[in-house]
C-alpha cells in the first residue's frame, strides 16, 4: 500500500519514499527459456526451460531476459528518477512484463555496459517509452556509454545519431536520444539523473574492455555485468582497502569454473 509515493508500514506508519533496485533481466545474450529446448524438446524435456513457460515471470526464477537493471533513484527531494543499465534484445518485453508490475512511469537516462546486441540492440525502442511527438520535439533520453561502444552504435543505429535534416527530408519518429561519453576510469565519475556513477572497466574476455558501474549514497552497490577478468584498478577500488566496503556486489556471471572467455 502506499500514499502519494510514501509507504505505508504494517503498524500504519507513513514511511519516507525511498530507492530501489529492480532485476529487469539476469539471463544470457540468448535469455532464458533456451528456443531450442522448447522446438527441439529432448526426452525428458529440459526441467528448466519447461518450468519458465509454466510459471508465471514474476514467480519463475528460469525465466530470464537480458540483462539489465533499472535503479528506482529517490533524491533528497523525494522526486524518483529511473535509470536504466544496458537496454538489450528484450528491452520491449522487459517494459510490457516489469514496468508494467512495477509501475515505472518512465526512463530517464541510460548507461550502457558495452555495445553488443544483448546490451544495446533496444536503443531503437527507447521511444516506446518516451513522450509522443510527431516532430520529435521532446527532450532527448540521455544515454551513457564509452567512445568504443558510441564509435560502434554509430554504425548499427545511425539514423539515432541527431544529425541536421536534408532540404525536403521527411522527419522520421525514432527515439530521440542525447549521446554522453564517459571515460573507463575508475576516478572519472559521471552524474546520471542526480547519482553519481564510477565506471568500473572489467574484463569481457581477454580481448574487450566492458563497464561496470560504482552508485549510492547511503549503500555503496557495484553493478558488474559481462565480467571474465577483473582489471587491477577496478578490483583495488571496490575492495575495503580502496573505495571502503561494499554494502552489496552484483556480478552476471554464468559458470563457476570458467568454460568460455567471456564470462566467468
Amino acid at each position: 500500500m502506499a500514499t502519494a509515493d510514501h509507504e505505508v508500514a504494517e503498524n500504519g506508519n507513513v514511511e519516507p519514499p525511498r530507492s530501489s533496485l529492480i532485476f529487469l533481466g539476469t539471463g544470457c545474450s540468448s535469455a532464458l527459456p533456451n528456443a531450442m529446448c522448447l522446438i527441439q524438446p529432448s526426452d525428458p524435456p529440459c526441467h528448466v526451460c519447461s518450468q519458465s513457460l509454466s510459471i508465471p515471470p514474476e514467480q519463475n526464477p528460469n525465466y530470464r531476459c537480458n540483462t539489465s537493471l533499472l535503479i528506482d533513484y529517490c533524491g533528497g527531494d523525494g522526486d524518483h528518477k529511473y535509470i536504466l543499465i544496458d537496454v538489450g534484445k528484450t528491452f520491449r518485453e522487459q517494459v510490457l512484463r516489469w514496468f508494467t508490475y512495477h509501475k515505472i512511469p518512465q526512463v530517464d537516462s541510460v548507461i550502457l555496459t558495452h555495445e553488443h546486441a544483448d546490451a544495446v540492440l533496444g536503443l531503437d525502442d527507447i521511444r516506446a517509452v518516451q513522450s509522443y511527438s510527431s516532430t520529435n520535439d521532446i527532450d532527448p533520453t540521455p544515454i551513457y556509454l564509452s567512445q568504443d561502444a558510441m564509435e560502434s552504435i554509430a554504425v548499427k543505429f545511425p539514423y539515432l545519431i541527431k544529425k541536421k535534416l536534408k532540404a525536403g527530408q521527411e522527419i522520421r519518429r525514432v527515439a530521440q536520444l542525447d549521446w554522453k561519453i564517459v571515460e573507463n576510469d575508475c576516478k572519472k565519475p559521471f552524474i546520471a539523473s542526480g547519482l553519481q556513477f564510477f565506471p568500473l572497466p572489467v574484463m569481457h574476455g581477454e580481448d574487450y574492455v566492458c563497464l561496470g558501474f560504482l552508485f549510492g549514497e547511503r549503500c555503496r552497490v557495484a553493478y558488474i555485468s559481462d565480467i571474465s577478468r577483473f582489471l587491477p584498478p577496478t578490483e583495488y577500488y571496490i575492495s575495503k582497502d580502496g573505495g571502503g566496503q561494499l554494502d552489496l556486489l552484483i556480478l552476471d556471471t554464468l559458470y563457476k569454473v570458467s568454460l568460455v572467455i567471456s564470462y566467468w
